[in-house]
């Protein structure tokens, strides 16, 4: 399967979306606990600038988890797909525009974009299953075609061949619940995707991301990894331009040479 971009080197910089690497089966048990997520991020920022996650879930029980094995396991959990450390670049980028974040959609679709782009198999059903469905929404989401996707992806991804058909099938119901938790589908049995809106701080979370791996001004402007928003290549540049004309970032764009600044003080 296509990657959603490549470096000089051929790696990145802390993105496993971006980077070589396996499918891990993180939602066969539980899906994107986006829900905990944003208690704990709503918890984090009334402490301070530099919150300790792990303490505010295990020793603050901000979660309000009945026991202290459930908090260890919320906890590990959450970091696996969240990352919570603000040392890592990822996370730091994703912190910064979740706090500029002024709507519940406009969050769910930034932490949409934290998870996909930390996790290599939401990011390839993202570029290869979701968004031609949002494109085309509302599209039934069915379990059935995410394990023919499996099934498609094993030869690229032999460690699919290892799950067992019961891991399969967790992983794929839990993503499509994920996707409605994110605001990306409607419904509970049978689930529909909705289109999203077009929102600043998940496009500077990507744009900042392009820019932590390598890529130029230019280069941005035809990377894939927009397809997380429902944004094909063509429409990159109209969306960027509705945005400066909204402020939520600078974008200028003459032949060549493009001005894109993301208006850290906004």
């Amino acid at each position: 399967m296509s990657r959603l971009v490549q470096n000089r080197s051929n790696e990145t910089v802390g993105v496993p979306a971006l980077a070589k690497g396996p499918f891990l089966s993180r939602l066969s048990a539980r899906s994107a606990l986006y829900v905990d997520l944003g208690h704990l991020l709503d918890a984090a920022q009334n402490v301070g600038p530099t919150p300790d996650y792990r303490g505010l879930v295990i020793d603050g029980n901000c979660l309000a988890k009945s026991s202290e094995a459930a908090r260890q396991k919320t906890w590990k959990e959450l970091k696996t797909r969240y990352i919570l450390n603000p040392e890592n670049a990822l996370f730091a980028s994703f912190i910064v525009e979740w706090y500029r974040c002024t709507s519940e959609q406009e969050r769910g679709l930034t932490a949409y974009c934290l998870l996909a782009l930390n996790d290599k198999l939401v990011a390839d059903l993202a570029l290869h299953y979701l968004f031609p469905r949002l494109r085309r929404a509302p599209a039934d989401l069915r379990v059935d075609d995410i394990l023919a996707f499996f099934t498609a992806a094993a030869g690229a991804h032999p460690e699919v061949n290892g799950w067992s058909e019961s891991t399969k099938l967790a992983v794929a119901q839990k993503y499509t619940a994920s996707v409605r938790d994110f605001g990306l589908a409607t419904g509970t049995v049978r689930k529909a995707t909705v289109r999203p809106a077009l929102y600043g701080a998940p496009t500077r979370l990507l744009i900042r991301v392009l820019r932590l791996v390598g890529l130029q001004e230019l280069e941005i402007l035809s990377s894939p990894v927009f397809k997380l928003l429902a944004l094909d290549i063509d429409e990159i540049v109209a969306a960027l331009s509705e945005l400066n004309r909204h402020g939520a970032l600078r974008f200028r764009i003459q032949g060549d040479v493009v001005e894109l600044d993301l208006r850290e003080e906004a």
